[in-house]
C-alpha cells in the first residue's frame, strides 16, 4: 500500500523541520485534507513550501505555504 507524505522545505528547497508533526496517510486526499488543516502552523514554524510524495515519487511541489497577495 502506497504511503503518502509531506516534505517541508524553507524556500531555497532546504529541508525543514515541520512545527506539526506530520503523519503517513494511506491517500492523497487525506494529506492533502492534512495540509489544508495546518498550513498556518507549519509556515509559522518555520516551512516555506511543501511537496508531495507517493512513497519515493514526487506528486508535485514545491507548493508554497505563503498566501498569495491580493
Amino acid at each position: 500500500m502506497a504511503a503518502w507524505t509531506w516534505r517541508f522545505e524553507k524556500t531555497d528547497g532546504t529541508e525543514v523541520q515541520p512545527a506539526v508533526p506530520p503523519e503517513e496517510f494511506p491517500t492523497q486526499g487525506d494529506a492533502e485534507s492534512w495540509i489544508g488543516e495546518h498550513w498556518k502552523a507549519l509556515l509559522e514554524g518555520g516551512a516555506d513550501q511543501v511537496r508531495l510524495f507517493e512513497d519515493a515519487t514526487e506528486i508535485y511541489g514545491p507548493m508554497s505555504l505563503h498566501a498569495a497577495d491580493a
